[in-house]
């Protein structure tokens, strides 16, 4: 095919122009940070005869996330059941989706305990709890969303891999960077042929210096032997992303990376353990978390605040005197790395070089793409395509979420391929998403002991 005409075709698949992409959101459903989540495309997700039912393992931030699409799409998904071992979690989640008081568990353990009594099961737990609950969930015929990682174990994700195969159960990885539109974007254009052969590329994920100290410092991912490495942890999605825009396979991996701030060491004169402790420092440091969770308001998702807003400071300020995120930040039992580095090689000698970084005062992924006819070069709400041989560069551009808008695009696919029984439509299978775990556990095998590591 002529490239020019690669090229035109292109452009009408993409919408490529100088204007923005106004993609619509919801009015009232938000991401972490408070940023209102994308809709999915309508047409490509026709309502079901019934709406797919399911069950909620998990009631916390991303099993919210999630489950609200429910409330957006009444008659495409019906949370018909929660397990949370928080009391007011479990309360909020069953009032939100009038779920009857004989379908509230504590635990896990507890629905599978009952018949099968939904189409499929949200596994939105804790890390190191995904594993029982999705074998379990598989043994009883569910169909599952599963937050990643799929597991912190090589050997758990393995078996839930194998389970799934031996079940014939659709099983989605959250990966959601699969579904948001720069990224579908990017691969339809390495797709196209416009770029010619793609000989490398480049990825940056710049975590933001406070997400850092609040995820992988103070958070429920500081320590990677109680949860998982970072690597894995926040960039499994990186990983991911890298294998699915190049549609080859991953085969090795060299790896580097230290934690070489957020140390007892690097803890200033007068500073203390908490940071209401009367911190002598605590007006000029950036990780004050009287600044970041009291004064300014922001990751108060991770509490449980009061409804009322007149009580909120005060039940902030209790946090922060009795939770891991009122610690100095020099004081945790942290051991995740704040910089990262990663070299891949992919088959047909493809190139890749992966870099995640805890030291910016922004955060979106960077792109770089380089093929033989063309480079793409992009920051997750943009990217701009330069043709080597017309020179003309090609501006695409849409809005986005944290995500990029990939939270309920990545639940839309999910109840289409239940509500049809057909996996094939999913873009995040467990097969497809598994390779991305298994190159973030080479790549903190070479990180930990200096080798270069096969991948598989």
């Amino acid at each position: 095919m002529p490239q020019s005409y690669s090229r035109r075709r292109l452009l009408q698949t993409l919408g490529l122009s100088l204007g923005a992409a106004a993609l619509p959101v919801s009015a009232w459903a938000t991401n972490e940070q408070g940023q209102p989540l994308l809709l999915p495309h309508a047409e490509l997700h026709p309502t079901p005869a019934r709406p797919v039912t399911a069950i909620t393992l998990g009631a916390g931030n991303r099993g919210n996330v999630y489950g609200n699409y429910a409330l957006q799409y009444p008659e495409q998904l019906d949370i018909i059941g929660v397990a949370e071992p928080i009391p007011l979690r479990n309360e909020r989640y069953a009032q939100k989706h009038k779920i009857a008081a004989d379908r509230r568990f504590t635990t896990w353990e507890q629905v599978f305990g009952q018949p099968k009594m939904a189409d499929a099961v949200i596994i939105s737990t804790p890390d190191d709890l995904h594993f029982g609950p999705c074998m379990q969930a598989l043994d009883k015929g569910y169909d599952i969303l599963l937050e990643k990682p799929i597991s912190p174990s090589e050997a758990e994700c393995r078996a839930i891999l194998a389970k799934a195969k031996t079940t014939g159960r659709i099983v989605a990885v959250c990966h959601v960077l699969r579904y948001a539109p720069y990224f579908e974007a990017l691969q339809e254009i390495i797709r196209s042929g416009v770029l010619g052969e793609v000989v490398s590329v480049q990825h940056f994920e710049p975590i933001e210096h406070i997400h850092m100290s609040h995820s992988f410092v103070r958070g429920n991912w500081h320590n990677s032997r109680q949860t998982a490495p970072i690597i894995l942890a926040k960039s499994c999605h990186d990983m991911d992303i890298l294998r699915w825009l190049l549609g080859v396979e991953s085969r090795k991996v060299q790896a580097f990376g230290h934690l070489s701030w957020f140390r007892k060491e690097k803890a200033p004169a007068g500073s203390t353990a908490r940071c209401s402790d009367g911190c002598a420092v605590e007006g000029q440091c950036p990780y004050s978390a009287l600044k970041i969770y009291y004064r300014d308001r922001t990751y108060n998702y991770v509490f449980d605040l009061p409804e009322k807003k007149e009580e909120q400071a005060a039940f902030v300020l209790e946090q922060l005197k009795t939770t891991n995120y009122g610690r100095c930040v020099y004081r945790m039992e942290n051991d995740q790395p704040d910089h990262y580095i990663a070299n891949l090689l992919f088959d047909r000698n493809i190139t890749a070089s992966f870099s995640m970084e805890a030291f910016t005062s922004y955060h979106g992924r960077r792109t770089r793409i380089m093929g033989t006819l063309g480079d793409v070069v992009g920051d997750m709400t943009k990217f701009v395509h330069t043709d080597f041989l017309t020179r003309k560069a090609t501006e695409w551009k849409q809005s986005t979420d944290g995500h990029g808008g990939g939270d309920w695009r990545l639940v839309a696919n999910f109840v289409q391929a239940v509500a049809r029984q057909d996996g094939r439509l999913l873009t995040s299978t467990i097969e497809a998403s598994i390779e991305s775990h298994l190159m973030a556990f080479a790549a903190e095998r070479s990180r930990l002991n200096g080798t270069v590591e096969m991948i598989g």
